[in-house]
């Protein structure tokens, strides 16, 4: 058996032709008049000028994976914590220096304004690294984040 002499065994079936009179109805579905009722119809959007513009907008896919921190500076610490105290955002949740976002507890990220001269025990927290030098120097350790 050849290419050229397989034969086809269901006929192609062809499409309805609509809007163009007989026992289908004047309007055939396409209401009156109108653009909508015409052949060839083309619309743009309404918001043609924004879909066209959003790509160009920078970084406007990476919107949902930024990590959003609460930021806490090592002045707030200072005030609010004693020598020798867990530093969590458990911890930080209870002395109402952070708040639940969506009923969940957000990241935290500690960064270094202020003085520390009390000797506080981190977990869990993001540190930056001129903060990471002042809890060092106050006697204070950094236990690296724990991955979830």
């Amino acid at each position: 058996m050849q290419l050229h002499e397989i034969k086809v065994r269901h006929k192609n079936k062809k499409s309805k032709r609509v809007g163009r009179g007989g026992k289908k109805g004047t309007y055939s579905s396409r209401g009156m008049k109108g653009q909508k009722s015409r052949a060839g119809r083309k619309f743009q959007p309404a918001i043609r000028q924004l879909i066209k513009r959003y790509p160009k907008l920078r970084g406007y896919r990476l919107h949902s994976i930024a990590q959003d921190f609460a930021i806490i500076n090592i002045g707030k610490l200072e005030e609010k914590f004693q020598s020798g105290e867990q530093v969590s955002p458990k911890s930080l949740a209870e002395k109402r220096i952070i708040r639940k976002r969506k009923g969940k507890l957000p990241a935290v990220k500690i960064l270094s304004k202020g003085e520390l001269t009390k000797k506080l025990m981190i977990s869990d927290c993001e540190v930056s690294l001129s903060a990471k030098e002042k809890i060092e120097k106050a006697g204070g350790q950094i236990k690296l984040q724990s991955k979830k």
